[in-house]
């Protein structure tokens, strides 16, 4: 018996009409983020010197690359609730590499990702420049870590992490691990941060296997990033704000991640045990 995630899904090859559509949306695609990111770039070398390790300007640029991709890809998108205005952070779960697309459209968050990404090429110079902050798994490097989180969050910015630790193939919720919650019960921070669960659901086009817009395991991301841009008709994507949480009201990092575990899943219409 083989679980969810030692199956892979069979992507479709697209037909004539397809690559037509790749290159049309590709192109456009790689005109938007890159030209923004060009921007971004440009906008920084004032931004830095003027705010600091305040970015008043420039995630206003990500978010309208973000929305602009849905626009270009068809991809249908809806947003309920909002994001709350308190310092502190965001959760959700993770089920694609459209997540970034996802969650930066609605919202000026920075991600929380993994070491590995910065050198990941094209997708890394996007995040180094977005203000993504990077984490190793060295138990040598929780202090600095930890440093880092605190930094940020005492800068104002709105870090978002996906407390699963991997993606997934968009059908369910994955226990959320509470390793990073730990950073908001340090130096009197859990007195002013919150946290904000948000649930993301992926609904693949109609005929397609529900997992379409799931990216996990061992796929390649160019073979999905294809299928995706040549998908006629796409399917749509939902995004759930729910109530954020003050860190004071739980006593620990682990009862805080299980109540936004529950939250999350709670709301995932889509989900799978």
């Amino acid at each position: 018996m083989t679980t969810w995630n030692e199956g892979q899904i069979d992507l479709p090859r697209p037909g004539p009409a397809g690559w037509l559509r790749v290159v049309l949306r590709g192109t456009a695609l790689g005109l938007v983020t890159y030209g923004g990111l060009a921007l971004l770039l440009i906008l920084r070398l004032i931004e830095a010197p003027l705010f600091a390790p305040r970015r008043p300007l420039t995630p206003w640029i990500t978010q309208a690359v973000c929305r602009t991709a849905f626009r270009i890809l068809g991809l249908g998108y809806s947003v309920t609730g909002r994001p709350m205005p308190h310092k502190g952070a965001v959760v959700a779960n993770h089920a694609s590499w459209l997540d970034i697309f996802t969650l930066n459209a609605c919202q000026n968050v920075y991600f929380v990702s993994k070491s590995e990404v910065a050198g990941w090429p094209g997708i890394g110079w996007l995040a180094r420049a977005t203000g993504t902050v990077f984490i190793t798994r060295k138990g040598t490097e929780a202090k600095v870590q930890q440093q880092i989180f605190e930094n940020r969050l005492r800068a104002g910015h709105k870090l978002l992490f996906f407390p699963e630790g991997t993606s997934t193939d968009s059908l369910r919720v994955l226990p959320f691990k509470s390793t990073l919650f730990a950073a908001f019960y340090t130096h009197g921070l859990q007195a002013e941060m919150h946290i904000q669960p948000v649930t993301v659901m992926y609904h693949a086009p109609k005929g397609a296997d529900p997992r379409f817009y799931g990216w996990w395991g061992d796929m390649d991301f160019g073979p999905h990033l294809l299928v995706t841009l040549a998908a006629r008709p796409q399917g749509r994507v939902e995004v759930i704000f729910h109530e954020p949480v003050k860190v004071s009201d739980f006593p620990d990092r682990k009862a805080l991640a299980a109540h936004c575990e529950r939250v999350v899943k709670a709301a995932h219409r889509l989900a799978r045990d």
